[in-house]
């Protein structure tokens, strides 16, 4: 026999129309074959589902169910028969009626009605004549770019699922986790609805020197004690190439320096943000006896304590 047709609605026996076709309507959502490409059990679940709502809508085949005169597949006297033809098979979701010859049982029994508010309006012919059009899926990738071409932009290509090719431009200033849709290339739409999308999450890859924040860059830059004394010119790297930078005289470990408009475009805003510069001041690996000697007489004439500071 059978299942119960309420206990597969997921509704108890006295349920009102309007519950039974709630219900109906969520579980065809969740297991629509369309929906679910490939998963068997969706489709022998939908098969069931839509079995059990073609009788219960029906009120004089539910009133013989509810005094046991049919069982829950219409016996003893059996009316239609669902055979899964597959996606493209038979009537707009693939299924046929033994006793209309091909006619689909969606539309007799107002599923089509069901399926238009759960789907949307439809695309094409047949789309038109059911209701269904059906947007394709959207499609999830995760792409692993340096850094340098995250904030100066790049051309990639990523590689499908199926082995074909996906090339997209990685705009100026994109961010590590931020989401690139393209439109269109998604899974395919079903009966005349458009393709979806492509996702494309964007991992970038951490710089040895460089980090971000927001728009500017940092960078920590070492310079030697006589730089911090006697000031220097020292050469810096940036994300568009080398500038100088002057240190100036006295200058202490953990100052930094701003270097306009050489962070990050902002594609939104047109701005550009700046390089931050903090230098630290790094000991040879070796201290020598002639500058110990030295320091130890400066020390003697020029004591001082920084942490007494302010």
């Amino acid at each position: 026999m059978a299942d119960d047709p309420y206990a597969l609605l997921g509704v108890p026996k006295n349920a009102s129309d309007e519950e039974i076709r709630r219900a109906f309507r969520k579980l065809a959502k969740e297991l629509h074959p369309d929906l679910n490409p490939g998963d068997k059990a969706a489709v022998e679940r939908f098969k069931k589902v839509s079995a059990a709502y073609e009788l219960l809508s029906d009120p004089e085949k539910r009133r013989r169910y509810d005094r046991g005169e049919i069982d829950a597949s219409g016996e003893p006297r059996r009316a239609y028969q669902y055979q899964y033809q597959g996606a493209t098979g038979g009537g707009p979701f693939g299924w046929r009626s033994a006793r209309t010859g091909g006619a689909s049982p969606f539309e007799e029994f107002g599923f089509s009605d069901i399926f238009s508010e759960i789907f949307g309006g439809a695309r094409g012919t047949r789309g038109q004549r059911f209701g269904v059009g059906i947007r394709g899926s959207d499609v999830r990738y995760t792409l692993e770019i340096d850094f340098l071409e995250a904030v100066q932009g790049a051309r990639k290509r990523v590689t499908m699922p199926g082995g074909g090719m996906l090339d997209l431009t990685v705009p100026q200033g994109v961010q590590d986790g931020q989401i690139l849709r393209l439109k269109g290339k998604g899974g395919p739409g079903f009966h005349g609805g458009e393709p979806g999308d492509a996702l494309v999450e964007i991992k970038v890859r951490p710089h040895p020197q460089f980090k971000r924040v927001g728009d500017d860059i940092t960078l920590d830059l070492p310079i030697t004690i006589d730089e911090a004394v006697l000031g220097a010119k020292v050469e810096v790297p940036t994300i568009t190439g080398r500038v100088q930078l002057t240190i100036p005289k006295g200058t202490s470990s953990g100052r930094v320096f701003r270097l306009r408009g050489k962070g990050v475009r902002n594609a939104t805003t047109g701005t550009t943000g700046d390089q931050l510069v903090t230098v630290h001041i790094i000991l040879p690996d070796t201290i020598d006896d002639s500058l110990a000697y030295f320091m130890s007489e400066w020390r003697q004439r020029h004591k001082y304590n920084p942490r007494e500071r302010g």
